[in-house]
C-alpha cells in the first residue's frame, strides 16, 4: 500500500492532515455535544407538597460534567497544537476525559435520580463522551505521525550564522534579510 505524497513533496503522507482533522473534530464536537447535553434538563421533580416543579440540569446533578466537557473542548485545540509524545499523552488523557463524560450520562440514564428523568439528554452526553473519547484514541495511537502546527511555516538559513556581523550600506530590504538569516544587523 502506497502513501500519498502531500502537495509540498515534504514525504509527509497526506493523511496525517487528514487524520488530524478528524481527530480534532471527534474530540470538540464529542465534548461540545456532552456539554450541551449537560446543561439539558435532565429530571423534574414534582414535589406534591409544592406547586411548581423543580427542573434539575445535568450540570446541576453531576457538577463535574460541565467541566470536563470545557476541559475536553480546550483539549481538542490543543491536538492541534502540539506534536510529537506531548500529542500522545494528550489523547490518552481525552480518551480517558471521554470515558468519564460518557460515565457521567451512563449515570444519569441508570441511576433513580427523580421522578420524571428525560432520558435523551443524558445519552447524548453518553454518545458525546464517546466520539471524544474516540478522538482521543486516535490522537494517543497514530498522533506522533501527524505533522506538527507551523512547521511549514519556519525559514530556514540559506547561510551560515557565522558570517554574522555588521551590513555595510545596509538598507531596509538587507536589514530584514539578515534578521530572517539570524543575523543582528545593528550590531557592529
Amino acid at each position: 500500500m502506497s502513501e500519498a505524497v502531500g502537495p509540498e513533496g515534504g514525504g509527509r503522507p497526506a493523511g496525517g492532515r487528514r487524520e488530524l482533522a478528524y481527530a480534532a473534530l471527534l474530540c470538540l464536537a464529542g465534548a461540545g455535544l456532552a456539554l450541551w447535553a449537560a446543561t439539558r434538563t435532565w429530571v423534574v421533580d414534582a414535589a406534591a407538597a409544592s406547586a411548581l416543579d423543580e427542573e434539575r440540569t445535568g450540570a446541576r446533578l453531576l457538577p463535574w460534567l460541565p467541566a470536563l466537557a470545557l476541559v475536553g473542548l480546550a483539549g481538542g485545540g490543543a491536538v492541534l497544537a502540539t506534536s510529537g509524545w506531548l500529542r500522545r499523552v494528550l489523547g490518552g488523557l481525552l480518551a480517558l476525559l471521554g470515558l468519564a463524560l460518557a460515565g457521567g450520562g451512563g449515570y444519569g440514564l441508570v441511576a433513580e435520580i427523580g421522578d420524571q428523568v428525560s432520558r435523551q439528554w443524558p445519552a447524548l452526553t453518553l454518545v458525546g463522551g464517546l466520539i471524544a473519547a474516540a478522538g482521543g484514541l486516535l490522537t494517543a495511537v497514530r498522533g506522533r505521525r501527524w505533522p506538527a502546527m507551523g512547521a511549514r511555516y519556519e525559514r530556514r538559513s540559506r547561510q551560515p550564522v557565522e558570517a554574522a556581523g555588521p551590513i555595510q550600506g545596509a538598507g531596509t530590504v538587507d536589514a530584514w534579510d539578515a534578521l530572517d538569516r539570524g543575523e543582528d544587523p545593528t550590531v557592529s
